[in-house]
């Protein structure tokens, strides 16, 4: 999956301590140390209007990124802090985590869906309702599968999928230690309104028989 990891663009920066931190703010810049590995710490900044949009875009802290410094080998990083302005909630500091190909982290993976045109339940009105359209697994830094495949060929109205009944990527896991459902095949709304009115006219029904017995 290495083509599809994101890029994250930083700069070293030069100096160290409460001042040279401060500069990089007024400069527009998110301070920030890389660490980890056999490799010595480095200090960076990173642009704040891309490290804003990349934290409002959610997740940030469990997605892994190819960091790019210049003069720096690329390497794979993922963020384990952020530090924010406690009364702006911005972002004032960043640790990123360097990975060896063997390190295991949690990161959410996209799941796809495949053969809807064989899914019996979908071609009788049926729809497709994800209930989790990325899940987190336990993965090798180094093995980082592109996405999760649910096949819906044979399913019908009413089916659940569950995180069971998919074949994970080799060498991953679940971080949810519970059988939890990805999505179902739930009935057209049209029919479950007339299954609703449907209850409702039994109800009535029953409670004119129950009226009746009670006057007799």
């Amino acid at each position: 999956m290495a083509g599809q990891i994101p890029d994250l663009n930083a700069e070293v920066r030069t100096g160290t301590g409460k001042g040279a931190a401060r500069q990089a703010r007024r400069d527009g810049m998110v301070p920030g140390v890389v660490y980890g590995g056999e490799t010595d710490p480095i200090a960076i900044k990173v642009p704040f209007n891309v490290l804003l949009k990349k934290l409002k875009a959610g997740r940030f802290l469990s997605t892994l990124y190819n960091l790019k410094v210049e003069g720096h080998d690329d390497v794979r990083v993922i963020c384990r802090n952020v530090q924010r302005d406690v009364v702006k909630d911005l972002p004032t500091h960043i640790d990123l985590l360097r990975l060896h190909r063997n390190t295991k982290i949690d990161l959410f993976i996209h799941v796809e869906f495949i053969n809807e045109e064989e899914c019996p339940g979908l071609k009788k009105g049926g729809v497709l309702t994800i209930v989790r359209p990325d899940v987190e697994l336990k993965v090798t830094a180094g093995d980082i599968p592109e996405k999760i495949v649910v096949d819906l060929a044979g399913l019908e109205v009413g089916d659940t999928i569950t995180i069971s009944s998919v074949d994970l990527p080799k060498g991953s896991k679940a971080t949810i230690d519970r059988d939890f459902v990805i999505a179902n095949i739930s009935a057209p709304s049209g029919l479950r309104s007339a299954e609703n009115e449907e209850g409702d006219e039994d109800g009535e029904a029953t409670e004119e028989v129950a009226a009746e017995a009670t006057e007799e």
